[in-house]
């Protein structure tokens, strides 16, 4: 590792999409980066540890895992999330609340076991994966942009709780970014979004975990409760 002392770098979700190009983003500058997920392996070349965000036990045994082999989290990017888009009158209530249990309360559950260590450093990163969405609303996606708009409530409650303490807490808001979710959109719909975008394009996920790097970097040591959009400028930083 470049290195002396590497960070314990945590990323939800990390095994495909945008939390894959976060992880492989730190990993890149020499930091020791975990990455979770809930089925499968770990990707080839990152460490990971078998995690249920919806499950408080299995973030228990997973925080435990990473403490006792590499040390306590130094950045967490809580970045793990499901969608179950449809209409609200027609929405089966399991698909608003398996959202809700995914998305807000396990970044909850994640935040909440990285906290405590982060205290008795007197420093620590926290960085929600928000969207766009969180803000400006979603047809479809009511479960969705919920989840997204409590976790800027919950990042800038916590930011006030533990400021004194070096610990800082931030939401990226990503607009629509290359996946394999987005690749998969029919071309006219996928026209029809692009005329939302200023910069006419979507975001790759690289572009995303740039911002992420910085927000976790000393240079951004100032930067705590904040809402940052990497959008093309669909949402104008609503």
């Amino acid at each position: 590792m470049s290195k002396e002392t590497p960070r314990v770098v945590f990323v939800t979700g990390g095994n495909r999409g945008i939390g894959l190009a976060i992880a492989k983003s730190f990993a890149s500058d020499g930091d020791l980066v975990i990455v979770s997920y809930r089925t499968g392996t770990a990707p080839d070349g990152l460490v990971g540890v078998q995690m249920d965000v919806t499950s408080q036990e299995s973030v228990n045994d997973a925080f435990a895992e990473i403490e006792s082999r590499y040390g306590s989290v130094d950045v967490l990017i809580a970045n793990a999330g499901i969608t179950r888009d449809g209409l609200a009158m027609r929405m089966p209530e399991s698909d608003f609340s398996d959202v809700i249990e995914t998305n807000l309360t396990g970044a909850f559950r994640s935040a909440q076991k990285a906290i405590s260590p982060m205290i008795k450093k007197r420093s620590g990163r926290v960085i929600f994966i928000g969207s766009v969405v969180g803000m400006m609303g979603s047809a479809g996606q009511a479960n969705y942009a919920a989840t997204k708009s409590g976790l800027i409530g919950m990042s800038r409650a916590l930011a006030r709780e533990y400021g004194s303490r070096g610990i800082t807490f931030n939401v990226i808001a990503p607009g629509f970014v290359e996946t394999d979710m987005t690749a998969d959109l029919a071309e006219p719909l996928r026209e029809k979004y692009m005329t939302q975008i200023p910069l006419g394009r979507f975001c790759t996920p690289e572009e995303i975990a740039a911002v992420v790097k910085f927000v976790a970097s000393p240079g951004a040591s100032y930067i705590t409760g904040a809402v940052i959009p990497v959008d093309g400028g669909m949402g104008m930083g609503h």
